[in-house]
């Protein structure tokens, strides 16, 4: 072997005959055949597990082989060595997704090779995709892309498989080892440009399938009247609609885990529109795959594993949406980038596009509130268009509307603004709230613990909580940091069999609720006996609608405090007010011929007892005014007239002089109080009464 620290694609080594060799040489590697992979077998057989399990032991043999093999011996055989690629591709295509239901059977030997299977295909993958291992073992990085490349170690499908397969729990390590490959070998741009024309084929072809597209018609086209009968979700035969239903799950799966692990593919999807058609695929294919699944004669069992897996690609798509408008829009806008106009631009763009697809909009504000995005854009872009963003939430309400759908929750955006609290890290407001929480952190550390354990079954569960705790619930950073041996010196420190520690127990609800009702007589929960004699279903005993008419004691006592508010009111005296006397209009004398009546001052209205409070007995001030008005109504309407028939009336001035020779203080006089008194009771004395602010200096003139 050649000195160190040179690369692999340099390197010579001598052969036992004296023949010199290239490290890398199709003769130097080992034959061995890699056999085939076949997937656990869906009935209990004994023969077939029996099969199962000796396969999986050889290529479990062999992958081990594989890895403990030297840096040039591992790449000799990776390269030239065919049936090794066979093995691998084979297991990529076949291998059961996170989306397929569990076997019917519990075979502990079928689940424990398939584990140890999974991971060692793993990490094969991973060392392929590494360039140095170390100082002395690496490849010169140009070297290292060709040979990824033009040996098909890695395409654009094998990447995608390789997401949806091991995504789960190895986001991080998928990620560092696809960012590799892509910065190697910027090819692999290319080939994904390429491949994202293909995809959105696939989702024509769905709809093709149902027979919501024509073949020879574009998306965005109706379907023409006269075309002939198209086999559709309610007529194709029950197999195919349940191939079609598996393919879009699978699909929408392995996409979805291809951006979530390399979001920096984005960009591409977008540019290709990649949004526009998923939404009208789902607005199109959605309901009618629905209505089929539900109508058609599925045996029960089927039935609930295509509405699982359809149910599964509608929140799939969702999630690919809202990954795709986060890194090509929100992320730039946050971020502060140069062209935020532009960016803000476009996502307004592509909601108001998404107001047409009433069912995709809705059920993507259910998951992902569009008020939020919305609010996030007014405190990022101060100059948003209102108008723009009004139009789009009052066409969102609508589409809500329209389905009949009323929302779950209020949006995280509007509880915050309401209640002054942020998105995450906030105490709950309450102990319902707080128990709910503490469950949904227990449920999410036994996933993280059961992923971990996937992957690395040896460690005990106490030393895997301390390395969660200690790098914030990341299991991917801990995965990583186990394999490196990157630990910090204090969980490098402790025993990695350490059992899990008992659990506490949750504090019950009774002891730690909070109610405005605690500790009163009827608290239930606090007290061990009751005033039974407070406590009654249906009316009261000895009690009938009569009884209660006939109690007079709240009419008795609003009385009493009537006539003590007109005890008060007469012992009132305007004249008693005592205020700094205000001499301001004492030498100008404004409001001095004001023709003033007595009906006119302020004069405060006397205290009136109510008539359902008086007891049927008058004062004899009252029985007298009462007998005068009798009087006067025996009398007759003559009686009501103030001057008598035969007098003459009051001479009037009115009439006056001839204009412009000046008249009489009489005509003046009676003019002025002409004015004052015509229509007199009706909504008319407007004008008198701003006359006589002006008077007084209120108002100028």
């Amino acid at each position: 072997m050649a000195s160190a620290r040179v690369p692999l694609d340099e390197q010579h080594v001598t052969e036992p005959g004296g023949r010199p060799l290239p490290a890398l040489h199709p003769q130097r590697k080992e034959e061995r055949c890699f056999l085939l992979y076949a997937p656990p077998p869906e009935e209990d057989s004994p023969a077939q597990v029996e099969e199962f399990l000796e396969n999986s032991q050889f290529i479990y043999e062999d992958m081990e082989w594989l890895l403990a093999l030297p840096h040039d011996k591992f790449w000799c055989q990776v390269v030239f060595d065919e049936s090794l690629q066979r093995c691998l591709d084979s297991y990529l295509r076949l291998s059961p997704r996170g989306t397929d239901p569990p076997p019917l059977y519990s075979s502990p030997a079928v689940m424990a090779m398939q584990h140890s299977l999974h991971r060692s295909v793993f990490m094969v993958f991973l060392r392929m995709a590494t360039h140095k291992e170390s100082k002395e073992n690496f490849l010169t990085p140009a070297v290292f892309a060709e040979i990824i490349y033009d040996n098909f170690l890695f395409d654009i499908p094998k990447i995608l498989d390789l997401c949806v397969l091991f995504g789960r729990g190895n986001a991080q390590l998928l990620h560092k080892m696809i960012e590799n490959i892509f910065h190697q070998q910027p090819s692999y741009y290319s080939d994904l440009n390429e491949t994202v024309p293909s995809i959105i084929q696939v989702f024509d072809t769905v709809l093709e399938k149902c027979g919501l597209q024509s073949e020879d018609t574009g998306a965005t086209e109706p379907l023409k009247l006269n075309t002939h009968l198209r086999i559709t979700t309610m007529t194709m035969s029950e197999e195919d609609l349940s191939d079609l239903v598996l393919y879009l799950c699978d699909t929408c799966s392995t996409l979805h885990a291809f951006l979530d692990i390399f979001p920096e593919a984005s960009s591409m999807f977008h540019q290709h529109g990649f949004l526009s058609r998923v939404s009208s695929f789902y607005e199109m294919a959605v309901p009618d795959l629905e209505k089929a699944v539900k109508k058609r004669h599925f045996t029960k069992c089927r039935q609930e594993d295509l509405w699982r897996r359809l149910c599964h690609s509608r929140r799939r798509i969702v999630e690919i949406t809202h990954l795709l408008l986060q890194h090509t829009c929100l992320q730039p806008i946050l971020e502060g980038s140069e062209d935020t106009a532009v960016f803000v631009d476009d996502l307004l763009q592509i909601f108001t596009a998404f107001l047409q697809e009433k069912r995709f909009l809705v059920d993507y504000d259910e998951q992902y509130p569009v008020a939020d995005d919305i609010s996030l854009l007014q405190q990022a872009f101060p100059h948003l268009d209102e108008t723009r963003t009004s139009y789009l939430l009052q066409g969102l309400e609508s589409a809500w509307t329209s389905l009949g759908k009323k929302r779950s929750q209020p949006s995280v955006s509007s509880s915050a603004n309401h209640g002054g609290e942020t998105m995450r890290g906030n105490v709950c407001v309450n102990t319902a709230e707080f128990m709910y929480t503490r469950m949904m952190i227990a449920g999410e550390l036994e996933s993280l613990l059961s992923h971990i354990r996937d992957l690395l079954p040896d460690l005990g569960e106490g030393f895997l909580m301390a390395c969660l705790e200690e790098y914030g619930y990341d299991s991917e950073l801990v995965i990583n940091n186990i394999l490196e041996e990157k630990l910090t010196p204090g969980l490098a420190r402790l025993d990695r069999a350490k059992p899990r520690p008992k659990r506490e127990a949750l504090p019950s609800v009774l002891s730690s609720r909070s109610n405005v009702f605690d500790d009163d007589e009827f608290d239930v929960f606090n007290r061990d006996q009751l005033d039974m004699t407070r406590v009654w279903k249906g009316r009261k005993q000895e009690e009938n609608v009569r009884d209660m008419l006939n109690d007079k004691q709240h009419i008795t006592e609003q009385r009493a405090r009537y006539q003590r508010s007109g005890d008060q009111v007469s012992a009132y005296d305007l004249d008693d007010y005592d205020d700094e006397y205000d001499d301001t209009y004492d030498l100008n004398q404004v409001g001095a011929n004001d023709l003033d009546e007595d009906d006119d001052l302020l004069t405060r209205r006397p205290f009136t007892t109510p008539q359902v409070l008086s007891t049927g007995r008058q004062s004899p001030e009252e029985e007298e005014e009462d007998d005068k008005e009798e009087e006067k109504v025996k009398a007759g309407p003559a009686h009501l007239i103030p001057a008598s028939r035969g007098a003459p009336p009051p001479a009037s001035h009115v009439k006056g002089g001839p204009k412009g020779r000046g008249q009489t203080q009489e005509t003046v006089l009676d003019r002025r109080k002409k004015e004052t008194n015509k229509s007199r009771g009706a909504n008319h004395n407007r004008r008198v009464m701003a006359d006589r602010k002006r008077n007084k200096g209120m108002v100028p003139s």
